[in-house]
């Protein structure tokens, strides 16, 4: 039989056995406990680093202020010298085009105006007797009365398309300035479109509007 004194050995090894238990249940509540802290530490420390991602990749270009003088200055700067507008609007490869345009109606201008001026001369010396021009043999009187009026005419056509050239190029400078800041969004699109029917084989131009909010 089981006398008191195994009782009292029983009972004792069953209160030290939850003692320890009750010890390591507390240890391992205090470590459990501890872990949390450390995760919402790292926690906070990721989401703001995800924060920061997440504004460094939404953080929207800075759009250049619109400056309501720069197109007067474009045309400004091309008045004094042509190209240079283009230059101030950074469309470098416009000056070699605005200089052959310009020099091309120069070219001829003076061409004509050197074959006028020779005509002209050649002319003169006839009505004062001379028979040594170099046009002797070659023009009538007539035919070099003629002549002065084509150069003078083609002269005066190449001046005028030398000065249209010219003012093409201030008025170049202006629209681009212009354009260079006209605000251009997405929210409002205006496409065409062409689309082609399975059923009846037959394109269909049109032009799609979105509109986004």
């Amino acid at each position: 039989m089981i006398n008191k004194s195994h009782i009292l050995v029983i009972i004792c090894c069953f209160i030290c056995a939850l003692s320890f238990a009750q010890e390591g249940s507390d240890s391992t509540k205090v470590e459990i406990e501890s872990l949390p802290d450390t995760k919402v530490l790292k926690t906070r420390k990721k989401n703001k680093k995800e924060k920061a991602d997440i504004i460094d990749s939404t953080v929207l270009k800075q759009v250049k202020a619109y400056d309501p003088l720069a197109p007067s200055k474009a045309a400004f700067y091309s008045a004094i010298l042509p190209g240079l507008g283009q230059a101030y609007n950074g469309k470098y490869w416009k000056i070699p085009i605005v200089y052959a345009a310009i020099g091309t109606g120069v070219y001829f201008y003076i061409d004509n105006n050197k074959q006028y001026n020779r005509v002209r001369d050649a002319y003169k010396r006839r009505l004062a007797g001379f028979s040594d021009d170099e046009f002797q043999n070659r023009l009538t009187d007539d035919g070099l009365r003629e002549a002065q009026k084509n150069y003078r005419r083609n002269k005066e056509l190449s001046l005028l398309v030398t000065f249209g050239l010219y003012a093409l190029n201030i008025i170049d400078a202006n629209v681009d300035a212009h354009l260079l800041q006209y605000n251009i969004s997405n929210d409002l699109s205006l496409r065409p479109h062409y689309k082609i029917e399975e059923f009846d084989n037959v394109g269909r131009v049109g032009l799609s509007l979105n509109f986004q909010f």
